[in-house]
Order: C-alpha cells, then sequence, then structure tokens
C-alpha cells in the first residue's frame, strides 16, 4: 500500500467499521503469508493454503481500495 492509503486508513479507520475490519483482516492475511512463505519446504495442503489465503487476501484488499477512493474523493471535494 503506498504511504497516502496507508494514512487514509489510519484517519478513517476508527470512524469506518468495514475500513477497519478489512485492515486488520488484511494484516493478518499478510502475517499468514509471510508464515507460509518462510517455511522451506510447503506441504501440498500448504500451497492450497497459502493460494487460498492469497486470494482472500487480494479480495479483502480490493474492497479497501474501493473504500478508499470513496475517502480519496471527498478529501478532493473539500479542497474544493
Amino acid at each position: 500500500m503506498e504511504q497516502y492509503e496507508l494514512e487514509l486508513i489510519a484517519k478513517y479507520g476508527e470512524k469506518d467499521e468495514e475500513l477497519k475490519r478489512l485492515w486488520e483482516q488484511h494484516l493478518e492475511y499478510e502475517k499468514e503469508v509471510e508464515k507460509l512463505e518462510s517455511k522451506p519446504y510447503l506441504t501440498p495442503q500448504d500451497e492450497l493454503n497459502l493460494k487460498r489465503i492469497k486470494k482472500l487476501k487480494l479480495a479483502g484488499k480490493t474492497k479497501i481500495q474501493v473504500i478508499l477512493e470513496k475517502y480519496r474523493k471527498m478529501e478532493e471535494d473539500q479542497k474544493e
């Protein structure tokens, strides 16, 4: 995520429960991916799990981007 996006998450995450939940979930998925990728060898089950988590992480990130776009537009409108 870019710095500006992280700033928006920090700014609006406390007020927006969905954004907060999605962000926390994203961080949890990130930890799980790192944990699996740090293993010297992945079992077939680990590989399937890693793919599943990456798909969930990407889907969540897409939802986060949609929410952040709403806040980005809102901030741009306030500047005008």
